[in-house]
């Protein structure tokens, strides 16, 4: 493709100077069995960011395919961006390295490129799930400090959050010594979130979006792709409602991490730097009525979340 006719950005630089590419491929929901193939899949397609986390239980499998990736020289580590995340139950300050031990050796890898405080909640050590009665008080300056531990041993290489408010986000970067490269949080056209992009820019935190395309075949049944306004932009430009919606994503700044095992669909969701949305179809988006999809009543809990009310949670962002 003649470079002319290419239409970035192709990646943003973060705080810490590395270069993250604008598309990532999501692996939340991604079953063990199919994950693998989806990655591999991904990074032909051109994908060089796949977006993990413990918590989603496949990361051996991502691992594998990774391994397959770099030893049959389709791609160098060098050439990839990793991100993974700390779970709930790791928040203890002497729990954080080994949390990322782990992931490194799941994914095996020897260092990851962007690790993320999962959610601003903590379970006690060892549990899964959000049942109140495993709910442990926060501790976020101390977890942070030891997240900024691993960004000094070079282990991660670069430290974020993710599903920080603006407030939650505001107030970390009161007491952190390394700001965060990063808060991962959901973002697409129907909840565009701008009060915490205004601060991210301010403040030189990246923002990266989760479930770009509002999880359709998730728990969140999301249906952004549904709306009547992406619809008759993408009917005009002769594009799908993802790659409209993902589109609007990067040339709002933000990276973009859609999900999908389908290999026609994760070429699709990548096609997205021979055009672009000119000016008046792009001004179309602040018309779209805003809706949190993920909204987290899960971490909600009279006495034993620090939490009482989704208000709380979000600090009025919903």
């Amino acid at each position: 493709m003649d470079m002319e006719t290419r239409h970035g950005p192709f990646y943003f630089e973060l705080n810490t100077g590395a270069k993250m590419p604008s598309v990532g491929l999501g692996t939340w929901k991604a079953p063990p069995g199919v994950v693998g193939e989806a990655v591999i899949a991904a990074v032909k397609a051109g994908y060089r960011h796949i977006d993990c986390a413990y918590a989603y239980d496949n990361e051996k499998e991502v691992g594998l395919a990774l391994k397959e990736l770099f030893s049959t020289g389709v791609v160098k580590r060098s050439e990839m961006f990793i991100t993974s995340k700390l779970w709930c139950s790791d928040h203890a300050p002497e729990d954080v390295s080994k949390a990322l031990t782990k992931t490194l050796e799941d994914l095996q890898l020897d260092y990851i490129d962007l690790y993320l405080i999962h959610w601003p909640l903590r379970t006690k050590p060892g549990m899964r799930g959000w049942d109140p009665e495993i709910m442990a008080p926060l501790c976020l300056p101390e977890t942070w400090s030891a997240m900024e531990g691993l960004y000094a041993s070079g282990q991660a290489r670069a430290i974020g959050v993710s599903n920080f408010s603006t407030k939650k986000l505001q107030d970390l970067l009161n007491f952190a010594k390394v700001t965060p490269a990063v808060n991962q949080v959901e973002c697409h056209p129907v909840w565009q979130q701008p009060g915490l992009h205004n601060l991210c820019k301010s403040t030189g935190v990246f923002l990266l979006a989760y479930s770009p395309l509002g999880s359709p075949g998730s728990w969140i049944k999301g249906e952004i792709l549904k709306e009547p306004i992406l619809i008759e932009i993408a009917e005009k430009l002769n594009k799908s409602p993802a790659q409209v919606a993902l589109r609007w994503g990067i040339q709002s700044g933000h990276s973009v991490l859609p999900k999908s095992v389908n290999e026609y669909r994760i070429k699709e969701n990548f096609s997205l730097f021979d055009w672009s949305l000119p000016p008046e179809l792009f001004s179309k988006f602040s018309g779209i009525h805003q809706q949190r999809l993920l909204r987290g009543e899960f971490a909600i809990h009279e006495t034993r979340s620090p939490y009482k009310s989704l208000e709380e949670l979000w600090d009025g962002e919903i």
